[in-house]
């Protein structure tokens, strides 16, 4: 009879770790929470950084209204340059400025104008209401053209549809309100409200002048959208209209600087969120070093039978390291859902396309950071088991922890540590902001394990207080086992992140609220033409008397080239690349503007005929740019090329007049231009004053769009609101790790607890005395965490406010006394439910054993 093929075994070591783990998973609760908490937030960012963009890519001709678009400024395109469009297939043209749009009753507000053609739009459906076609909605009537406008205009203005307003010097009929534009991401962020308004309508409204800052955008629909085609055309058009001073867009790029913006904020959140994991791995290493002390007769066991140094770490490295697999995947699962969550919930209600799918790039990333952190944090516990003596391990008081680690083990560590930095850097484009944050928060785990043994340092030579309670409280801080290391670290590092969070919006704030407002002008007024500027001012300085008013000419134009380097060749600097990716205002001046300093060489003299350019400095490093390099800049069509001859430093904060580049006179000499003035109250105005101005400005000067800065600044201090909030509820997913492995930590010393309490009350305390030393005990433990916490996230804020933001540093009292009376609660309240069940625990149960 054929006997039965044998089955298969297991390894001898996996064979033990999984029967080990038969009775391990109760002490690895918070070893799974920290992971699960800190592996979702990571997925969940990536992926619906993710869903965002392939919902940006999909929609993409849709955003863009075409296939292709090509954006001038200040200029419309040239017969050829409109034939070479037009041998593409369709073209579609749409004009954009800003412009003040007025009541018959003298109520003005700054619109976001779109001007379009009767192709428009190309791709897509607009929505209106009441529903009704786009043509029917701006066609003329009885003279009057049609428009349609944002309801929040109609709310600033007062007005409903089928009321009139005045744009210019052209009235238009509101027949509609928009409730949605197809292209509406590719146009970006605005000031005002938009208003649609037909192309027919644009020259009875006066609007249109030389130098007018007017942006037109040709949209091409290819008659072949094959993406093939769509190359040959962008061949064809590149060398023409790329010198030529045109901005290119294609549909795979809709919206290049949303697309970077998402980037850049899923990578920082991201960041935050390993931030999360890496305060998860202090309760990893925690539970590893519990779950080995638990262990300790077993491991005993094995080591006298003969197992080695390898097959101990083997063993227990195999149960770590599947429980890890667990916890991460369960951590991928719910960051996987997180996009398919948001487009469910909130779809109808965010105005970008979402195209949830399973994010295998985002989920590996988590995947392969909750292993590294796991690896990090799992195998010092793990070296220290397997080099503890025989002999250690059978005595009562075990000495785990206390065992000496060989130079591999170090080796080992460090180097998961310095892959899980590399990894960090190298998936972000801002190298040096990860940098900044990879050393800060290395730097923060290094002074927090300095401040716990500090700390424990500190009670050991402290005075012995004459109360029990106290003496307890006090040797309980540094005795052997003592929780003072592992609670600073694991609390310490998340309320360091939430008070540098805290403070750098508050400095944000004091400054959007204070000195930027008080040092910014009342008004800017923009399209000012040079032919009215004289009549302006005098009209300034009749409605405003004493108001300081200051002008400076301007244009725009696009760097197409750095030393001859054509600029979509250019490898800038991640915090400088903005300036290469559109238009920018650029001015001439005999003199050093106001608000700049001379950094590198010299102003040239008021005569001088060769063109030079003054460059902010920090950009010019960003672009890697210095004295005597040459920029070439598009300008109303025509190519500039312009030595640099001096560096400045700007204070953008001050919200002057200033530019990026500001050349000689000589340079635009002849070319139209529009000026650009400003003007501020001496006593800082107030609301009456400066709405009065506004209106009185809007119907003298229709042409001349006005920007009220106020307005422009709590605008700005919304969406830092928002901003914060999505910062916030990341950084919220690190405290709340701090306290997952708070209350793990302080569980891990329960057992002592209950000896302590035990002992204490044979003694004659009583429970109140015993809960008393606990809080005392916490309460210092709390005290000292929360105060390194306000000092190093006010260290980290200071450096990010004043260096990277360049603005003053503010510092929050709410924030520190927040942090310290959070820090307080969660210690002294998690520490007292840990007790509980020592002070409830009946002195037989544990006196039998003794």
């Amino acid at each position: 009879m054929a006997q039965a093929p044998a089955t298969p075994r297991l390894p001898l070591g996996l064979r033990f770790a999984l029967r080990e783990l038969r009775g391990a998973r109760r002490g690895f609760g918070i070893f799974l929470g920290c992971l699960v908490l800190g592996v979702m937030a990571i997925a969940g960012i990536g992926s619906f950084a993710g869903a965002l963009s392939r919902g940006l890519e999909r929609e993409g001709r849709a955003i863009l209204g075409g296939d292709a678009a090509f954006t001038v400024v200040q200029r419309q395109a040239t017969a050829e340059e409109r034939a070479l469009l037009d041998a593409g297939g369709t073209v579609g043209t749409v004009a954009l400025l800003r412009a003040m749009a007025r009541t018959e009753a003298g109520e003005a507000a700054l619109a976001e104008v779109k001007a379009v053609d009767g192709a428009y739009p190309l791709v897509g459906a607009m929505g209106l209401d009441p529903p009704q076609p786009l043509p029917a909605v701006l066609s003329e009537a009885n003279g009057v053209f049609g428009a349609a406008a944002d309801p929040v205009l109609l709310g600033r203005l007062g007005l409903k549809v089928g009321d009139r307003l005045l744009l210019g010097d052209a009235a238009l009929e509101i027949r509609a309100t928009l409730a949605s534009e197809p292209d509406k991401l590719a146009t970006g962020v605005g000031l005002g409200a938009r208003l649609l308004v037909p192309q027919a309508a644009l020259a009875a409204t006066g609007l249109i002048q030389p130098g007018s800052l007017v942006r037109w955008s040709y949209r091409v629909r290819l008659a072949d959208p094959s993406p093939a085609a769509l190359v040959a055309f962008m061949d064809k058009a590149r060398p023409v209209l790329g010198t030529a001073g045109f901005e290119m867009r294609t549909r795979d790029g809709a919206t290049p600087q949303l697309a970077r913006n998402v980037t850049r904020i899923s990578q920082f959140l991201t960041l935050v969120a390993l931030t999360a994991l890496l305060v998860g791995g202090v309760g990893v290493a925690n539970a590893v070093t519990g779950h080995l002390s638990a262990k300790r007769e077993v491991i005993a066991t094995l080591k006298a039978l003969g197992a080695t140094r390898r097959d101990i770490f083997l063993i227990y490295g195999t149960q770590i390291g599947l429980i890890a697999l667990v916890g991460i995947g369960i951590g991928l699962a719910l960051g996987a859902m997180l996009p398919f969550a948001a487009a469910a919930a909130i779809g109808a209600l965010v105005p970008y396309p979402l195209d949830p799918t399973l994010d295998v790039p985002a989920l590996a990333a988590a995947a392969v950071y909750g292993l590294l952190v796991a690896a990090l944090f799992a195998v010092l516990p793990l070296a220290r088991a397997q080099e503890t003596r025989v002999s250690d391990l059978f005595r009562e008081a075990i000495a785990v922890s206390g065992a000496r680690l060989r130079p591999a083990a170090l080796v080992l560590a460090g180097g998961f540590g310095l892959v899980l930095a590399g990894l960090a850097l190298a998936t972000s484009d801002d190298k040096r902001a990860a940098a900044i944050f990879i050393v800060a928060a290395a730097a923060v785990f290094v002074l927090l394990r300095g401040v716990g043994l500090g700390l424990m340092a500190l009670a050991r030579r402290a005075p012995r207080p004459r109360d029990a309670m106290a003496r307890l409280a006090l040797g309980n801080l540094y005795r052997p086992g003592a929780l003072t290391a592992s609670v600073v670290l694991s609390l310490g590092l998340g309320l360091s992140l939430m008070v540098g969070i805290a403070l750098i919006d508050a400095s944000l704030s004091r400054e959007l609220t204070g000195p930027m407002r008080e040092t910014a002008p009342s008004f800017f007024f923009v399209d000012v033409p040079s032919a009215e500027e004289d009549a302006f001012r005098a009209f300034l300085a009749e409605a405003a008397p004493g108001a300081v008013v200051k002008s400076v000419p301007m244009l725009r134009g696009r760097i197409t080239a750095l030393n001859g380097v054509p600029a979509e060749e250019v490898k800038p600097r991640a915090d400088a690349a903005w300036v290469l990716q559109s238009d920018r205002g650029i001015s001439s001046a005999a003199e050093v503007p106001e608000g700049s300093r001379l950094v590198q060489g010299a102003w040239w003299a008021p005569d001088a005929r060769e063109p030079l350019v003054s460059f902010d400095a920090e950009l010019a490093a960003g672009l890697g740019l210095k004295l005597g390099d040459t920029v070439t800049v598009s300008v109303l069509g025509r190519s500039l090329t312009a030595r640099i001859a001096n560096l400045r430093e700007v204070k953008w904060e001050r919200l002057g007049i200033n530019f990026v580049m500001v050349f000689t006179p000589a340079a635009f000499a002849g070319a139209p231009y529009t000026v650009l003035s400003t003007l501020t109250f001496p006593d800082g105005g107030d609301t009456a004053r400066e709405v009065a101005l506004l209106k009185a400005a809007a119907a003298r000067f229709p042409g001349i769009t006005t920007v009220r800065v106020k307005e422009t600044l709590e605008e700005a201090r919304r969406m830092l609101d928002n901003l914060s909030l999505g910062i916030r509820a990341a950084s919220l997913v690190t405290l709340v790790t701090s306290v997952l492995v708070l209350a793990g930590a302080l569980a891990a010393g329960r057992e002592g607890r209950i000896y302590d309490a035990v002992i204490l009350k044979m003694l004659g305390a009583t429970r109140g005395r015993i809960a008393f030393a606990y809080v005392l005990e916490y309460g210092a433990l709390g005290l000292a965490t929360a105060l390194f916490s306000v000092v190093a996230g006010s260290l980290a804020a200071y450096g990010v406010v004043t260096l990277v933001m360049e603005i003053p540093f503010t510092f929050s009292s709410v924030a520190a006394a927040g942090a310290v009376a959070g820090a307080l609660v969660v210690t002294i309240g998690f520490g007292l439910l840990g007790t509980l069940r020592a002070l409830g625990t009946p002195p037989a149960r544990i006196l039998r054993h003794l």
